[in-house]
């Protein structure tokens, strides 16, 4: 039962990793395209994006640095994350993505 228990933190643990860095990943491509690109796209602002993609990464930062399984609020972290990296993305660097 010990090895199932090790197994689990330690699944959890690498899944909380990738998310950290999914959330890191976003934060800096969001930084790097210019304001305009996101108004253009609709894609709401920069500063929106900025803002939610940074405080996913905190989240999944300090999750894994606590040592837990994250919990629900590194789920909305991931997800906020994946959302960016799959719609916005594409749209603000100009290679895809819809616009409405």
């Amino acid at each position: 039962m010990n090895l199932a228990h090790l197994f689990e933190y330690y699944l959890l643990l690498a899944l909380g990793v990738l998310a950290a860095v999914l959330a890191l990943l976003a934060l800096i491509d969001a930084v790097r395209h210019p304001a305009a690109n996101y108004l253009r796209e609709n894609k709401r602002s920069k500063p929106f994006w900025m803002g939610m993609t940074a405080a996913a990464t905190l989240v999944c930062v300090l999750s894994v640095l606590s040592g837990g399984g994250g919990g629900i609020f590194q789920l909305i972290g991931a997800c906020i994350a994946c959302v960016y990296l799959a719609d916005v993305k594409p749209a603000v660097s100009g290679k895809g993505g819809y616009s409405y």
